[in-house]
């Protein structure tokens, strides 16, 4: 037995391109060598990327499997541990794990518990693995997991029992608040009441509407914490073995972020690796002087870089001038293409084309809608002629009671604040600010009353409880699931909640029809809240 240094690849797969993921690896593996890295680890199923979703079932991923094995086969020297798709003789298919040295695959290792909850569907695609998979490496005996096999204490146990002095974790685990902190309090505990080494390797970047923090850790059999990754950062990071004090050697743990911080870089990942894995050359954006347009423009700039983003501001008569003045100041500041285009014209020109059938209706919502919508329609003229990623600037709070006009500000292709409820848009605007030597966005947008400006001395809060309430409410209503009558109970006013519960289940034919955005709570709108639109559910118990 000796002492031994382990390369965790903090690693950004992209789904689909096994060719630039096993190019990537290789490069990974020969930089972790020249470190004098014995072992590298690679996240779950990093051959692939994570989700790889239908993908998974096309016919031709065995061979190009194969031929990832055979390119990543001509690494020599060091043991490399990475996640693949195994499809056994029988037709079987694992989401599985190899080790693999000078070319010879030591032992595979197939994934026993598969999560079929929330953002994950894995029974769908894979079969459950039984067996554990142990191997002994410079004197040292290694046990492997698969992301949420580390949760099953039995697994853990069964796995423990084998006498393994370390256990690998390949992981694709999804970011949410506070889930980063969470991973290593529970696997502290789980490496003491054990008495194994943990080495927790998970994937970084952006998938679609999903966020990936990275945030790898090794944890020591006593509970100290050896090494902690930053969140967010794609790069190789190293734990040394050492065999006198068998333990891994502590290291200054980097930083842990707070809470808005840890949002806003989670955010700022997963539209740079949403727009460019996509292949826009850029963004585009209404910039309607309020809030949430303000905070979606620094993130695309902080994402793609300025040169890339575009900005317009798309006034009517309810158009404030502050609006108009703060708009084009945070352009300025942040160095975006920005424009100006009236849209008198155009609703105008609505109105008089819908004038024989509105005749003298009063007005309503309807000509609200029309501004929004021809706002929309001007986005996707532009993004259609130039080729770039409109992107929504609607919260999730807006989003959940319907505050927003379908075919109008909901248009786009990637929805930056899907997930962010307004009180954490105005906490993250503020953040943003406190990190520049000049504030990018202009303090009026965040301390004046926020305002779709769809109408005369229109405020949000002519048709919405306050933000703090509604969100208080929204809350419960969709992360906690609590029911109408649970969430009065709590001490909010009846008609108000009754009131907002309504607005949710009414408009969920808007959110299907809206664009994806990134997640960062337990219940996004998305694929782990599913809810049918036409139903006779009653609001109550």
């Amino acid at each position: 037995m000796k002492s031994f240094k382990i390369a965790l690849a903090q690693f950004s797969p992209y789904v689909g391109d096994i060719e630039s993921n096993v190019q990537k690896m290789i490069e990974q593996a020969n930089n972790a060598k020249k470190q004098n890295a014995e072992i590298v680890v690679f996240p779950e199923l990093s051959i692939i990327g994570y989700p790889a979703e239908d993908l998974l079932l096309r016919p031709s991923l065995t061979k190009r499997t194969a031929k990832a094995f055979e390119q990543l086969a001509t690494i020599k020297d060091i043991v490399l541990v990475f996640g693949f798709v195994h499809l056994t003789e029988d037709g079987q298919r694992h989401n599985a794990a190899a080790v693999m040295k000078d070319g010879q695959v030591l032992g595979i290792y197939n994934k026993q518990n598969l999560p079929n909850y929330s953002i994950f569907d894995e029974k769908r695609y894979f079969s459950e693995g039984h067996q554990h998979l142990v191997f002994e490496y410079l004197g040292h005996k290694f046990g492997v997991l698969i992301c949420e096999d580390v949760w099953s204490l039995n697994t853990v146990q069964q796995l423990a029992q084998l006498n393994v002095e370390t256990v690998l974790v390949l992981n694709s685990s999804p970011y949410e608040v506070g889930k980063p902190q969470h991973r290593v309090i529970t696997l502290k505990e789980l490496a003491k009441q054990l008495h194994i080494n943990l080495v927790y390797v998970n994937q970084v970047g952006g998938q679609d509407d999903l966020i990936f923090d990275g945030t790898s850790f090794v944890i020591n059999h006593n509970g100290d914490v050896a090494l902690q990754a930053p969140s967010f950062k794609e790069e190789l990071f190293f734990a040394d073995y050492v065999i006198e004090n068998k333990a891994y050697q502590v290291l200054e743990a980097a930083p842990v972020l707070d809470t808005m911080a840890e949002i806003y870089q989670g955010l700022v990942i997963a539209t740079r690796d949403y727009v460019q894995r996509s292949g826009f050359p850029g963004v585009i954006l209404g910039l309607s002087g309020g809030i949430d347009s303000a905070l979606t423009l620094a993130i695309a700039v902080d994402a793609i870089g300025a040169d890339k983003v575009q900005a317009v501001m798309m006034p009517y008569t309810y158009t404030s001038q502050i609006s108009v003045e703060d708009a084009t100041e945070q352009a300025k500041r942040m160095g975006v293409t920005f424009g100006i285009a009236e849209i008198h014209p155009i609703v105008n020109s609505f109105m008089q084309t819908l004038f024989p059938f509105f005749g003298n209706s009063p007005a309503d919502a309807t000509e609200e809608n029309l501004q929004a919508r021809a706002r929309g329609t001007l986005l996707m003229g532009l993004s259609n002629k130039f080729g770039n990623l409109v992107l929504s600037t609607g919260n999730k709070s807006e989003l959940a009671v319907g505050y927003c006009t379908l075919y109008g500000d909901m248009v786009g292709g990637f929805a930056v604040l899907k997930d962010v409820y307004k009180t954490i848009v105005f906490e993250l605007a503020k953040y943003r600010n406190s990190i520049s030597e000049t504030p990018v966005i202009p303090e009026r947008v965040i301390t004046r009353p926020p305002s779709a400006e769809l109408r005369p001395d229109q405020k949000d809060q002519d048709s919405l409880p306050p933000y703090d309430v509604l969100d208080a409410i929204l809350y419960a209503y969709i992360e906690e699931d609590q029911s109408q009558d649970d969430i009065i109970a709590k001490g909010f006013n009846k008609e108000i909640v009754e009131k907002v519960i309504k607005l949710v289940d009414r408009n969920e034919y808007k959110r299907r029809q809206g664009c994806i955005g990134p997640r960062i709570s337990s219940r996004a709108f998305s694929r782990e809240r599913r809810y049918p639109i036409v139903n006779g559910w009653k609001a109550g118990v």
